[in-house]
């Protein structure tokens, strides 16, 4: 049996690997399982409803991904201080992140149900979308706390050491996401409330499972235990994880962009286009985010041991296999585009053609974005927040504003598909500008 792998550990390329299978495999089946939704919604309510809730959910994604910041930036905090001895100060950072995040969660769930319907109104939703997009809207929304837990502890159970019990819980909600949707609506015919309540329920299974397992004795280097709230600690986590709340703003601000531009030169065919889109994309992504779940905690424990030879070695092996990953996914996204068109829209053949065509326009961008995805987590983990989000910031909003504003007047609908993978490249300039900046501080190079 091979022996558990731990932070404190020498990342080898075969070690490193293992360590991010299993936070690897967690993000493509959340991402999976949140594309049934859409795959259900498309192929048994219509393209319209379909169109709606991917109207709405940038502006669900932004509620839940405060628990990508508190998670993201509490882990990399509760990693330095792993690496520099401190468990107990570790456990009590992690109960605080939490703890803050139930009450957060309590109260964005409020205000998204009160200004669901403006912000449906605002995202530009048409009369014939309205309703489907307030319907899956207030109900995703009403999960809130329990997808914030799930983005809290994905993050931490790699930091525990726990990679794979991750995975088995994520498992276990996407399975009961797929079947759910299957019975929600495909047989009691409940459209988009279904999908929604599917989704929610879910949720709770990723947030709420792991809850019990850290209040209890276990065997992760982490235990939920009383401690206070720290207005010092909680900032400076948040802070270190703006860059990841950024990236999710920012990723909603540029879709709802992106559906004005569509729906200009496009249509509702153009937003359902989009929505597919995303939805695979998220799948694609989910290889480095999960790439970075597990990497960073490594990151942060050597870092917080003041280990400067691991860290090298833990930043050149990930960018190998990062830029190694890009052109996998790329060639993957290229061969697999006409399939994957039919399967979501093979409904509207017309629908289905644009889909593939945009898809494969799309599918440059995952050459460079894995290696800016891991150097914005890479600084987080260095809890140097202000360049994860710098780097953030200009990744997923001002390149992406400019070029989808440009692009299409130069290149028409074709300018839209491929205002991605152009900010990528910006992005990859701007990465590697801070790296080369920073190398003399942090001792990588």
């Amino acid at each position: 049996m091979k022996k558990e792998i731990q932070l404190s550990d020498h990342f080898t390329y075969t070690r490193l690997l293992r360590f991010a299978f299993s936070p690897i495999m967690m993000m493509v089946f959340t991402s999976i399982y949140g594309v049934v939704d859409g795959l259900f919604v498309s192929n048994f309510v219509g393209k319209v409803p379909f169109a709606a809730i991917n109207l709405i959910m940038p502006f669900t994604m932004v509620l839940g991904g405060l628990g990508f910041m508190i998670g993201t930036g509490g882990s990399a905090l509760t990693a330095k201080t792993l690496g520099e001895g401190r468990r107990e100060d570790a456990e009590r950072y992690f109960t605080m992140m939490v703890l803050f995040t139930l009450i957060v969660g309590g109260l964005a769930t409020v205000f998204g149900i009160a200004f669901m319907e403006p912000a449906a109104r605002l995202l530009g939703a048409t009369d014939a979308m309205m309703e489907d997009c307030v319907t899956y809207g207030r109900i995703v929304v009403g999960f809130t706390t329990a997808f914030m837990l799930q983005n809290v502890f994905q993050t931490f159970l790699s930091t525990a050491e726990k990679p794979k019990l991750g995975l088995l819980y994520t498992i276990a909600a996407g399975v009961a996401n797929m079947v759910l949707d299957a019975l929600f609506i495909g047989v009691f015919r409940w459209g988009v409330a279904g999908a929604a309540l599917a989704t929610g329920l879910s949720q709770c299974g990723g947030g709420v499972l792991p809850l019990f397992y850290f209040l209890r004795p276990n065997t992760s280097l982490l235990r939920l235990r009383k401690t206070r709230l720290e207005a010092r600690v909680l900032l400076r986590a948040c802070a270190n994880g703006s860059s990841e709340l950024m990236s999710n703003i920012s990723g909603s601000l540029v879709g709802m962009l992106y559906n004005f531009q569509l729906l200009r030169f496009a249509g509702e065919d153009g937003v359902a286009v989009y929505g597919v889109l995303m939805y695979v994309s998220f799948i694609f992504v989910a290889v480095f985010i999960g790439f970075t779940v597990a990497s960073t905690p490594a990151v942060g424990f050597h870092h917080g041991a003041g280990n400067h030879a691991e860290l090298k070695s833990l930043l050149k092996k990930s960018v190998v296999l990062m830029f190694a990953g890009g052109l996998m996914m790329m060639v993957l996204a290229w061969v697999l585009a006409r399939p994957l068109a039919q399967i979501f829209v093979g409904y509207d053949q017309e629908l289905a053609e644009m889909t593939r065509h945009a898809f494969r326009v799309f599918s440059w961008s995952f050459l460079l974005a894995g290696f800016n995805i891991f150097v914005s987590s890479f600084f987080t983990a260095l809890n140097n927040g202000g360049v994860s989000a710098a780097i953030s910031f200009l990744r997923s909003l001002v390149f992406q504003i400019l070029c989808v504003l440009a692009l299409p007047m130069l290149l028409g609908l074709d300018g839209i598909w491929w205002s991605v993978t152009v900010a990528e490249v910006f992005a990859c300039v701007i990465s590697v500008i801070f790296l080369m900046a920073k190398r003399k501080k942090y001792h990588y190079f």
